[in-house]
């Protein structure tokens, strides 16, 4: 039997969608107003991964998954292959809730918990779970203590 053998090769192609702007996140603030000019009109739930190198500056963005109108599967490989391929010290993932409503449900802080403890083991810390709107309103779930 003849043994067939595949390569694949993982590439992050790096394109940058305006040139001269850089985002730099010192707040929950900062990265709700990036996650929410990416994803805050979307008509189903975008769970998005900003990652950033050690200055906090964001270094890729990511549309981690799209999903329903109330739903979002989210496992931590596609979460952190976006962090890994681009070198990043940290993540900050958002989503928003198509509904309007920025309270974040049980699976979300589910999420964000099982998030938090595969970045420990990557060394890659997540900063925070951001629930966002089209307006700019947010939840942090870091300042509710999840985090």
């Amino acid at each position: 039997m003849e043994t067939i053998l595949e390569v694949v090769r993982i590439e992050q192609i790096i394109r940058e969608a305006e040139e001269g702007v850089s985002y730099i996140i010192r707040s929950p603030e900062d990265g709700a107003k990036v996650a929410s000019r990416f994803i805050g009109r979307d008509d189903r739930e975008v769970f998005f991964v900003m990652c950033l190198n050690t200055k906090n500056n964001v270094i890729a963005v990511h549309r981690c998954h799209v999903g329903s109108l109330n739903s979002s599967i989210v496992h931590p490989r596609e979460v952190f292959k976006s962090t890994i391929l681009n070198n990043a010290a940290s993540l900050i993932v958002a989503h928003q809730h198509p509904s309007g409503d920025i309270t974040p449900s049980m699976e979300d802080i589910n999420v964000t918990k099982r998030l938090v403890e595969a970045g420990k083991l990557l060394g890659i810390e997540v900063l925070d779970h951001l629930v966002v709107n089209s307006d700019n309103s947010f939840t942090s779930l870091k300042e509710r203590g999840y985090i």
